[in-house]
């Protein structure tokens, strides 16, 4: 490996000179330290011998074992009925240098699933190196001169008290544990959090409480808030039911020490999925409870830091409403860059994987993602990253470009100055110029027994490719014959089949958002329905698809059943595509071998 660092060293020292050479095929841009441009990447050999990506070079200190501390927390404001004090857990690893009195930066995991699972099949606990997310940060940056910390929230492993499932307890242990690392003897004050899922989740829920020690995050389809999580338009996806419980049952271990994780957010969360599926309108009661739970706006209010933003634009668990829903208008993405907040964005056409996680990218089928995979693991990733954490937690090197890297649908790669691009132009189309088969969604139709849909047919949309790119919506006329019923959209290319995007709506979020109305029976309204969001390519020549059910894939069925069919009028329902052209000049190609372990 030593030979190997070496060999990386002289060509990117070589990088500057390159033009002299005459070369053509070396990179030709690079920066003052020697780092390579994105566009020039790809000409490099990277390590992609393993389960995730590697800086270009190893840093040159060695990891200090293992380290523990738990960290005492006023809970006396969070819980009524739950313990006044509770203890945070954590485990770190300090890098070499600092036994020469350097003060180093942290980086940390802050999680739910240390020791979480059954008993006997847990998973390792705080003062072990967790497998994927904490070797990534252990092997890559810790040599580079970091500390690493794994933190276990509150409830968990071997932190007491409640486990309040993203709630104000879990924040505030959080945020103790953000402090404790920012005022060690060995810290330089700056944190940065890391992680995928729940634990994009927690750096929202540690944002949120604005730490002067917190300079970064990187959420990795992380979780914002958690009522967007379990609900679009309206629509309850099938875990809403099940969720704060599932976790819980996996954290306790049905001892008498559980005693202490049992607090009324357990009972809150217990019903919070029945009331709000079956209640719509009626549902007041757990106002509190999500308000408490959503996290990117109290960050927008009390936090000044950088968001790193990673997001799969296939990925069904969290998906990509999280960054790019938010304020009426707008979208929380784009907020943060008006609001002056440093970011920038990786968004692949993964699913709810990591950048680098090759081995679940090469799983994903046609139409979630499957196209794209030749370009679509970032073997880059880890020093892309490196150059990141070196600008917002030591200061070193030149500050990150904050712009958005994009995937299309067909695997190419571009950069943004931020997405969904701002100077998208609308292509419309009223449905009426369409063919459509069916006129309800939802029911038993009286002609063959099944569940009755929708399928709408448009011609032809351009002569040339037509680029989408955002979040297209669809303005659909509908009756409804109850207070309830739902549409699933699914559009697709017409020629070929191809699923290219979804979108879903109760029929009493019909404005959009999360605040539901009372409709009444046979009167006429207009969904307000938005697409997730896409970068795909309609090849010219070809038409669209929608297929309209009552639900679909994630979704649950309506509360009402059967019992609601939405009558479906296409005369004067209109789509929206927001489109761009791009001449390719801010396209690039990523870093790929047939010898890298996703090719192999």
């Amino acid at each position: 490996m030593q030979g190997r660092a070496v060999s990386l060293v002289l060509l990117l020292l070589l990088v500057p000179l390159s033009g002299c050479l005459g070369d053509d095929a070396s990179p030709s841009t690079s920066t003052d330290d020697g780092r390579v441009a994105l566009q020039d990447r790809h000409l490099l050999e990277w390590n992609w011998t393993g389960s995730y990506s590697r800086v270009l070079v190893d840093g040159p200190h060695t990891a200090l074992p293992v380290q523990e501390a738990m960290i005492e927390v006023d809970t006396s404001s969070v819980w009524a009925t739950g313990p006044a004090t509770a203890e945070v857990h954590l485990s770190y690893w300090l890098p070499s240098n600092t036994e020469d009195g350097e003060e180093v930066p942290v980086i940390a995991v802050v999680s739910p699933y240390f020791s979480y699972g059954t008993q006997g099949a847990e998973s390792t606990p705080t003062n072990v190196v967790s497998a994927g997310r904490g070797e990534f940060i252990f092997e890559n940056f810790v040599p580079h001169g970091y500390a690493f910390a794994q933190v276990a929230v509150f409830g968990t492993e071997e932190s007491s008290g409640c486990f309040d499932y993203r709630g104000a307890g879990e924040g505030l242990g959080i945020h103790a544990a953000v402090e404790w690392l920012g005022t060690q003897d060995w810290s330089n004050g700056n944190v940065g959090l890391y992680g995928k899922s729940y634990e994009g989740a927690t750096q929202w829920e540690a944002a949120a409480m604005g730490s002067e020690h917190l300079k970064t995050i990187v959420p990795i389809s992380g979780t914002t808030a958690l009522h967007p999580l379990l609900y679009k338009n309206g629509s309850a996806e099938a875990r809403s039911q099940v969720m704060h419980m599932n976790y819980f049952s996996s954290t306790v271990d049905y001892n008498e020490d559980d005693l202490d994780n049992v607090c009324p957010d357990i009972a809150e969360g217990l019903f919070a999925g029945p009331v709000t599926y079956v209640g719509g309108e009626m549902d007041p009661y757990m106002a509190n409870y999500y308000d408490e739970r959503s996290h990117i706006d109290k960050a927008f209010q009390n936090w000044n830091g950088s968001v790193y933003w990673i997001q799969g634009m296939q990925d069904w668990n969290v998906d990509p409403h999280q960054v790019f829903g938010g304020p009426p208008g707008t979208h929380w993405y784009q907020a943060y860059v008006d609001a002056g907040y440093e970011v920038r964005g990786m968004l692949g056409q993964w699913e709810h994987n990591y950048p680098d996680q090759w081995t679940k990218h090469n799983a994903q089928p046609s139409g979630y993602g499957g196209e794209a995979v030749d370009e679509m693991t970032r073997w880059d990733w880890a020093q892309d990253l490196l150059e990141w954490f070196d600008f917002y937690l030591k200061g070193e090197g030149p500050a990150p470009a904050l712009h958005a890297q994009i995937q299309r649908n067909d695997g190419q790669w571009r950069v943004e100055d931020t997405w969904p691009p701002l100077d998208a132009s609308d292509v419309t189309l009223d449905l009426a110029e369409c063919s459509s088969s069916g006129s309800w969604v939802g029911g038993v139709s009286a002609l063959g027994g099944g569940i009755q849909s929708v399928t709408v047919e448009c011609p032809s949309l351009s002569e040339e490719d037509l680029h989408i790119a955002g979040l297209p919506t669809l303005h659909l006329l509908a009756s409804p014959t109850y207070d309830g019923g739902q549409v699933f959209v699914e559009l697709q290319d017409a020629e070929t089949g191809l699923r290219l995007g979804h979108a879903t709506m109760d029929v009493r979020y019909h404005a959009g958002g999360s605040e539901p109305q009372t409709v009444v029976a046979g009167s006429a309204l207009t969904m307000l329905m938005e697409f997730q969001g896409m970068d795909v390519l309609l090849p010219a020549g070809h038409g669209l698809r929608l297929v309209m059910t009552e639900t679909g894939e994630d979704y649950l069925a309506p509360a009402c059943g059967l019992a609601c069919p939405v009558h479906v009028i296409t005369d004067g329902s209109v789509l929206t595509l927001p489109t761009v052209q791009r001449d390719g000049s801010t396209a690039f190609q990523t870093p790929q071998s047939t010898e890298a372990a996703n090719n192999a």
